[in-house]
């Protein structure tokens, strides 16, 4: 027999992207609390944006009521049950003040599936999106594995770390102009920071004018401490909204949220989600729309929230770490290292298996500049950030020991 060699299989694209990162600190934070002796003081997770407080008990009820009559759990319409798009309508009339058909609203696999959706359904392989970093991760692998090109804007503290119209105008001088999309996050991830009725009108008016479609990220709304939130869908834009029940609502494992599609995207994205997800779970859908009547428990979630961020605020300052981010919604403090610290990467290393506080590098969020930052998330048990208060008292920053 001849001895020849077999083909070399195919490999995608795709699995090059890098990882995210939040994801492998929870695993070595799994793993150092595995590692902890009996009685030892376990380990405080101030990694990942997962609330501590859970789904809302009407959202229990409603699916453990689902359940018990033998409700036929199946496929829903594409873009999810009419009660729950309708009842999220209405969360825009009363939230916002603004008129949202039903007929634009599609319930997604959690925003990530919203993403996706709007990725696919507004551009196509080689097209530009810009986002402002520091950036949620998945954003730019999203793009990257659909065979999008992600046009980083390297935002800093006089913006907030928000996108402006002079960063996007810088672009038009370049070969390539201005991108086709621009996405937003108000309140932003990692820097909690946002965008104010002006700024988002003013970037919206812009993108529409020069024909870059926006997409704004809005799953932490209902988490602003300095202003309510304002929101890009309006009953004629062009602007795509991604949210979500995972943040305000406490419903990350349930995997549900939702798209505000404009007018002229709304059928292609449903030909997408037909074919790609068919529907979000059913299950989930019954327990979200009970979840928006449980506005007296969601609130007190939020003032919960509200107590942990003032103590990280006090806290982080007190341990060597005052250079930081506004923090004006959502669950996360973005710090700057002290120059005499060592990169974020060894910073939560020690911060961790010294300590057992697990906290985010910036390296997640910002590739190029972010290993002189560190994310600290305040949404998990609020005896917990008291905890880490207390403990961070006698952390050095500078030390590398």
């Amino acid at each position: 027999m001849t001895d020849r060699k077999r083909p070399r299989l195919k490999q995608g694209a795709g699995g090059a992207l890098p990882s995210f990162l939040v994801m492998d600190v929870i695993r070595q934070a799994n793993a150092r609390q595995r590692s902890l002796p009996a009685g030892a003081p376990g380990v405080l997770r101030l990694e990942v944006g997962q609330p501590g407080t859970g789904a809302p008990a009407l959202a229990v009820e409603a699916a453990r009521s689902a359940l018990g009559r033998k409700l036929a759990l199946g496929y829903t319409e594409a873009f999810g049950l009419r009660s729950l798009r309708e009842r999220i309508a209405r969360h825009y009339r009363e939230f916002y003040r603004a008129d949202v058909a039903p007929d634009r609203i599609a319930v997604t696999t959690g925003a990530s599936g919203g993403f996706l959706l709007a990725f696919l359904s507004a551009f196509d392989p080689g097209d530009r999106i810009a986002l402002a970093s520091p950036y949620y991760p998945p954003y730019n692998n999203i793009l990257h594995a659909l065979g999008m090109r992600p046009v980083v804007l390297e935002a800093t503290e006089a913006s907030r770390f928000q996108p402006t119209v002079p960063m996007l105008e810088a672009l038009r001088d370049t070969p390539e102009g201005l991108p086709d999309g621009l996405i937003v996050a108000s309140p932003g991830n990692p820097a909690g920071t946002t965008l104010s009725r002006r700024e988002l009108d003013f970037l919206a008016g812009y993108c529409e004018r020069e024909g870059i479609r926006l997409i704004s990220d809005e799953i932490y709304h209902g988490l602003n401490w300095e202003a309510p939130p304002d929101t890009a869908a309006t009953p004629t834009g062009t602007a795509i909204v991604i949210n979500s029940f995972s943040k305000y609502w406490s419903m990350t494992g349930w995997r549900v949220g939702w798209m505000v599609l404009p007018p002229d995207l709304a059928g292609a994205a449903e030909r997408l989600k037909q074919n790609l997800f068919i529907s979000a779970p059913h299950i989930s859908q019954v327990a979200a729309e009970a979840a928006m009547d449980a506005t007296d428990e969601i609130e007190a979630n939020a003032a919960r929230y509200r107590r942990s961020r003032g103590l990280l605020l006090r806290a982080l300052p007190e341990a060597g770490l005052a250079d930081l981010s506004p923090a004006q919604g959502g669950f996360y403090v973005y710090a700057r290292l002290p120059d005499a610290a060592e990169d974020s990467l060894g910073f939560c290393e020690r911060l961790l298996n010294h300590h057992s506080i697990a906290a985010t590098p910036g390296i997640d969020f910002d590739p190029r500049r972010g290993h002189r930052f560190v994310r600290f998330s305040y949404c998990g048990a609020e005896a917990d950030i008291a905890e880490a208060a207390e403990r961070l008292k006698i952390f050095d920053p500078r030390s590398a020991g």
